[in-house]
Formats: C-alpha cells, structure tokens, sequence
C-alpha cells in the first residue's frame, strides 16, 4: 500500500507541475536527467520529456542527452514497477495490459528491453507487470535502461540532425 501511495504522490506531483518541467533542461545533462526522471514518473499520465530530449540533442553531444536522459527514465520507470510490485496493478482489468503482462511473463526482461525501446505511451504497463511478475528489481532496471538509452538516442540523434535542417526551411 505504501508504494501505490508513493507512485499516486509522484505522479499527481508530476503532473502538477508539467508546465515548469522543461525549466529543467537550462542545467545541462543533470537537468535532462531531472526531466526524463520525472516524466518517467508519472504512471500512465503522460508528462512532457522526449521534447526535451530532440532539443537538446541539437544543443549538446546527442550521445551524452541520450545516456542522461535513458538513466533518469529508467529511473523513473520505477514507480511503475513498484505499483506493479506491491500488487495493487491499477490496471489489470485493462485490455493492454492483459495483452503486455503474457509477453512480460514469457519473455522477461527481455520484453522489457524491447518495449523500452520503442516509443509507446505502454511502456508503464510493461513496468507494472514486471513487478507483478516480480522481475528482480536490477533486472528491469538493467534492460529498462539498455531500452530507454535506445529510444532516447533516436530522439537525441533526430534532435541534432534535423533541428538545424527545419530551421532552414523557414
């Protein structure tokens, strides 16, 4: 009960102040650390961050926003994993949730590392039902960061390359 309250406290808290979040992004890789962090927070509300990261991509070594921003979003994805844990999944009478927990339970960490990977607003679903299939916590941690460095750097290396390009057309 006390992990269900303390993701429901992150993610109201999160999601109060979703408009300031990109303030965070003036402090360099710690504040896109900052931002991925609390946008991963959230559970199942989504919260402004890859934004963040196609920016700064342009801005800073896109390698570097990639690897600061998958390290606080697997970070984040915690909250997930701890509602999952503690057994109270929020979202288990839900029709994605019943079609990502088989996947989670036959494949692991390995799902894990798939679903991090690709941009989808699913992702805290596969964290919850990591917990509920009680993954070991540096498991998922481990392969949600390989996956959340993946996704990230596409967004990064997109944010580098094409910022300056868009900016010429206008």
């Amino acid at each position: 009960m006390l992990a269900l309250a303390v993701v429901i406290g992150i993610t109201v808290y999160i999601f109060s102040i979703r408009d300031r979040v990109e303030d965070f992004a003036q402090y360099g890789y710690p504040g896109i650390f900052l931002v991925m962090l609390m946008a991963n927070a959230t559970v199942i509300i989504p919260a402004p961050g890859v934004a963040v990261v196609f920016a700064m991509g342009n801005i800073f070594n896109p390698f570097l926003v990639a690897l600061a921003a998958g390290t606080g979003g697997a970070i984040g994805e915690l909250s997930g994993y701890l509602a999952g844990f503690s057994g109270q999944a929020i979202v288990e009478n839900s029709k994605a949730y019943n079609r990502v927990l088989p996947w989670v339970q036959k494949y692991g960490a390995w799902a894990i590392l798939v679903l991090s990977a690709i941009p989808n607003p699913f992702f805290d679903l596969a964290g919850i039902a990591a917990g509920v299939a009680k993954i070991p916590v540096w498991k998922f941690l481990f392969f949600c960061w390989i996956g959340q460095i993946i996704k990230m750097g596409m967004f990064a290396f997109a944010g580098a390359y094409s910022i300056d390009w868009i900016v010429n057309l206008f």
